[in-house]
Order: structure tokens, then C-alpha cells, then sequence
């Protein structure tokens, strides 16, 4: 006996949807921590984002089921003080760039030297030496993303989002932008446009 079968995808239309969402990192690393750690029963308190004071010491088998419930997230317990400093680096770096508030209008070198008691110059050595690239480029990459989810969001105008990431200038921003991305703010903006029309285009 033969069975003719006919390819469906020939006759049918498939209408996809793509929705924007906005989240806050600290917010939802919380959300997840408080929720994974709870499993354990055991006292704890979250400072900040990425550490964890515990009342009474681990059992080796709690710290190990520990890790495994993380890391179903992509969260690495650090037991390294070099590569536990520089992650604090990254998390002040990125609070900073991803706050609501404009950034504060100090050197970013003053700012993490004072917020983490260490020199700038013994931090940025060793960011280098186990990131392999510059606490500089660092900033650039998160300060660049915020401003493409802020462009995305269509709640800001360029000039808006120089003046809260403590750009000079727009021309700096737009500079900056384009190095990293390969497309200017305003081509990116047009691509977003256009994106958001073609949705409500299928969605009519």
C-alpha cells in the first residue's frame, strides 16, 4: 500500500511576531538567585549583584548542588579572588552604564577606584590579564548596547541618549556607534523603523 504525502508548508501560511522587551539585568539575576537559593533551606542574604552571604558555612554537598542549579542559568559560582574582583568590575561597570540615572560626570577610572577600594591602574592590569582585552573596551560595549535598546525602545532621541550616557556630543556617540557596530544611530534607527512597520504591516 502507498501513502501519498503532501508537503503542508506548500499550503500554508506561517505568521510570525516579534515582540521588544525591556528587563533589568539586576533585577532578574536576583529574581533568579533568590529562587534558586531557597531550594536550599538555609539562611542567606544577596548583596548587591553578585555576592551572596550565607549565616553559617556550607556543607560541601549544598555548595555543590548550588553550582548545579545555577548553572542551568549561566551563573558560575567564583572561587578565584582575581577573576571574582574583575566580575565585580564588569557588575559596577554595568550598573553604572544601565542605571536610570545619568551617569555621573567623574572619570570612570575615579569611579571604580573609589567604589572598589583597589587603584585603577592594579584594576585595569588585571582586567587585561584575564580578560584579554581593556576595562575601556568594556565600557564602549555596554555603553553601545544601552544605547541600541534605548534606540529600540523609541523613547529617546539621540540628543537624549548622549546627554544620560555622558556623552560629549552626539557626533561622539554617532562616532563611537559606528566604530563598534558599522552602522551610524541614524541608519540604525531606520532599520528599527522599518522593522516596526513590516510587523504592523503582517499584523494587519
Amino acid at each position: 500500500m502507498l501513502f501519498l504525502l503532501s508537503n503542508l508548508q506548500e499550503y500554508s501560511m506561517a505568521v510570525f511576531m516579534n515582540i521588544l522587551i525591556k528587563y533589568d539585568i539586576s533585577l532578574t539575576c536576583k529574581a533568579i538567585l533568590q529562587e534558586q537559593l531557597e531550594k536550599l533551606a538555609i539562611d542567606f542574604n544577596i548583596i548587591g549583584l553578585n555576592e551572596i552571604e550565607f549565616k553559617k558555612d556550607l556543607l560541601p554537598e549544598q555548595t555543590e548542588l548550588l553550582k548545579s542549579f545555577l548553572l542551568k542559568y549561566g551563573i558560575e559560582i567564583i572561587e578565584n579572588q582575581k577573576t571574582a574582583l574583575v566580575q565585580k568590575i564588569k557588575d559596577t561597570i554595568t550598573d553604572m552604564v544601565w542605571s536610570d540615572d545619568i551617569l555621573p560626570n567623574i572619570a570612570t577610572s575615579a569611579y571604580l577606584a573609589d567604589t572598589l577600594n583597589h587603584s585603577y591602574g592594579y584594576l585595569s592590569n588585571l582586567f587585561s590579564e584575564i580578560t584579554y582585552s581593556t576595562i575601556e573596551n568594556y565600557i564602549i560595549f555596554q555603553k553601545i548596547e544601552r544605547v541600541r535598546q534605548m534606540t529600540i525602545s523609541g523613547n529617546y532621541t539621540l540628543t537624549e541618549i548622549s546627554y544620560q550616557l555622558n556623552y560629549s556630543s552626539v557626533a561622539h556617540l554617532s562616532n563611537q556607534f559606528k566604530k563598534t557596530t558599522g552602522l551610524t544611530p541614524s541608519a540604525f534607527q531606520r532599520i528599527v523603523k522599518k522593522k516596526r512597520e513590516n510587523r504592523a504591516a503582517v499584523s494587519n
